[in-house]
């Protein structure tokens, strides 16, 4: 096989940047889906579906020889790295049925963290202080973006809801459900590090997005629940999810794993809620306060720290 040329800097930069707008568009269209009756684990399946559907013909002919010679550990790690991305998006989306869009998105940006500590045993990647000090910042504006929906800043003092409505009843519930996805999201993040590096993107995002879906639909199936009987414009934001946020958003981020340590490419991943909350000003005129924007400027801000401190 072929080695594909290393692409320059700036076009890895571009090509994160848009992946980071492509996946902030994922929030507004479940917003939307689920506003048209459909349940949280219908949207993840059908979601997966579509982009394995789209990839299948290009897959299955102009990559059918690639995905021959994957040998038998190749073919177990494109399957777990599937199952991985499968209970991620089955879980954090669960999660926003039982527990506050703050909670959830606090947790599921958890996942950076939980990559990089996991990398330097994995995939022996280790990063420089600079590296070390962006994931810190990012993570620490993921968290305040996060809290900035139930929190308020008033007068320069900080007013939260007491710890009980997070850990009481069904919130704890949706809080175990968004920590778990941020796991399932550093699993997927990680064996597709170790996987990419030797898998075209076409044959690799096929197998793994086919896999995902199929783990998916037996939950749906298992749950008692089903895609069809839905209002037509359901269906319109199932395939944008497919489209935008999957097939172009996830498979660039897919297509830099390639390239780039999994841990810098989780803390791009970051900048989705900067995206989703800039996004939800123009269509919802959800207004973002100062804690958003200030958590928004520290995660971009520590993205750029990471991308530079990063080595080729």
């Amino acid at each position: 096989m072929k080695a594909s040329p290393v692409p320059r800097r700036s076009t890895l930069t571009l090509g994160l940047l848009a992946g980071i707008a492509a996946v902030s568009t994922a929030a507004i269209f479940i917003r939307f889906a689920q506003h048209e009756g459909a349940a949280s684990i219908v949207i993840a399946a059908v979601r997966l579906t579509i982009a394995s559907l789209v990839l299948a013909p290009i897959a299955l002919t102009r990559y059918r020889s690639d995905l021959r010679r994957l040998n038998r550990r190749e073919w177990i790690l494109a399957l777990l790295s599937g199952f991985f991305l499968a209970l991620h998006f089955a879980t954090w989306i669960t999660s926003l049925e039982f527990t506050s869009v703050a909670s959830s998105v606090v947790l599921v940006s958890t996942t950076p963290l939980w990559v990089a500590i996991l990398a330097p045993l994995v995939l022996r990647e280790r990063l420089g202080m600079s590296a070390l000090l962006g994931l810190i910042l990012a993570l620490t504006g993921g968290v305040i973006v996060g809290l900035s929906d139930a929190c308020s800043l008033h007068q320069g003092a900080l007013s939260c809801p007491p710890l009980r409505t997070f850990f009481g009843g069904t919130a704890f519930l949706g809080d175990f459900l968004a920590l778990s996805g941020a796991w399932m999201a550093a699993g997927y993040m990680l064996v597709g590090r170790k996987l990419r590096s030797k898998m075209e993107l076409i044959p690799y995002i096929f197998v793994v997005y086919g896999m995902a879906a199929a783990v998916l639909i037996v939950i749906m199936l298992g749950m008692g629940e089903s895609p069809l009987g839905l209002p037509p414009l359901a269906y319109l934001w199932f395939a944008l999810l497919a489209l935008v946020p999957q097939l172009f958003g996830h498979s660039t981020f897919n297509w830099a794993l390639k390239y780039l340590p999994a841990s810098l490419v989780a803390v791009t991943l970051l900048g989705e809620p900067v995206g989703s909350t800039t996004l939800a000003y123009f269509i919802f005129q959800e207004q973002p306060g100062w804690m958003k924007i200030g958590g928004a400027v520290l995660i971009l801000v520590g993205i750029w720290m990471a991308a530079r401190g990063e080595k080729k």
